[in-house]
């Protein structure tokens, strides 16, 4: 039972009086210091007014570092001992797009022993499926070219023989141009192949071989004219696509093959 009368209000001993008389009804506890209307109580508690929740913060972004492909190729390249090694070590190369769009690997065809080491373009969608280089009709091609002055890329003498590569190992997407971002990506895989190989000379098969190699293009003009690259001497040549295009170059091409077989000479 609680008390429903402000005793602040009386005196002492009207206060004293009144208590004594609660007692009596059987008051036991004094609850509050002043009246409370229970019915007067709110049915439910205020609730706590919550703060404005704050919004979460991002996770701050972590730059992902710029890989210099050039110099990974250059570290990798180097690290092959052979020309094994350099074909595994070109096959894991996970930098270049042009992988993931190829069905193969082309790597290099012919004895690599030769004497004549020729450095095409990109592969073509024969190549792609074959996984070797000039397989196609600029290939057979090719390969009569060679034949009139007695070189072969099957021929088991390095006399007798060529070996063949690309600057791309890899088809570019409906046979565009190398890029050259590609190109100088590529181009440490290419320099060890040469040197791993160590031909006496180096033909340069059209435009985008004469960019990688010599850094120039206009094959009409470099064609024919001897330069140095390597550290070996490099002749320019039309690419056999380019023949089979303009069937009048070939003879333009027939002189290149000369100076070719001349310079073996010379250094035989």
């Amino acid at each position: 039972m609680e008390s429903t009368y402000d005793l602040s209000a009386l005196d002492y001993h009207t206060a004293r009086a009144l208590l004594e008389w609660q007692v009596e009804l059987g008051a036991t506890e004094a609850l509050l210091d002043a009246p409370f209307n229970r019915y007067e109580a709110p049915k439910e508690a205020p609730k706590a007014k919550k703060s404005a929740a704050q919004p979460a913060q991002p996770m701050p972004v972590q730059p992902v570092p710029e890989v210099d492909t050039a110099a990974e190729a250059e570290a990798v390249a180097q690290r092959a001992q052979s020309l094994d090694e350099l074909e595994a070590a070109l096959a894991a190369f996970e930098h270049c797009d042009l992988k993931r769009g190829a069905r193969n690997l082309v790597f290099a065809d012919g004895n690599p022993a030769a004497r004549v080491m020729i450095i095409g373009e990109a592969p073509g969608r024969d190549e792609d499926r074959e996984g070797k280089p000039f397989v196609g009709r600029a290939g057979q091609l090719l390969d009569r070219m060679l034949a009139a002055i007695d070189l072969d890329r099957a021929a088991p003498v390095s006399e007798d023989a060529v070996y063949i590569t690309n600057v791309l190992p890899w088809r570019p997407p409906q046979n565009r141009d190398p890029k050259p971002e590609e190109i100088a990506m590529l181009r440490p895989f290419l320099a060890r192949h040469v040197e791993l190989a160590a031909p006496d000379v180096i033909i340069l098969m059209g435009n985008i071989a004469c960019d990688a190699v010599l850094g120039r293009r206009g094959i009409t003009r470099l064609r024919g004219n001897w330069q140095e690259a390597f550290g070996k001497p490099v002749l320019p040549m039309l690419h056999p696509a380019d023949l089979l295009r303009k069937p009048a170059a070939k003879r333009e091409a027939w002189a290149d093959l000369l100076s070719l077989k001349a310079k073996l000479g010379t250094l035989s």
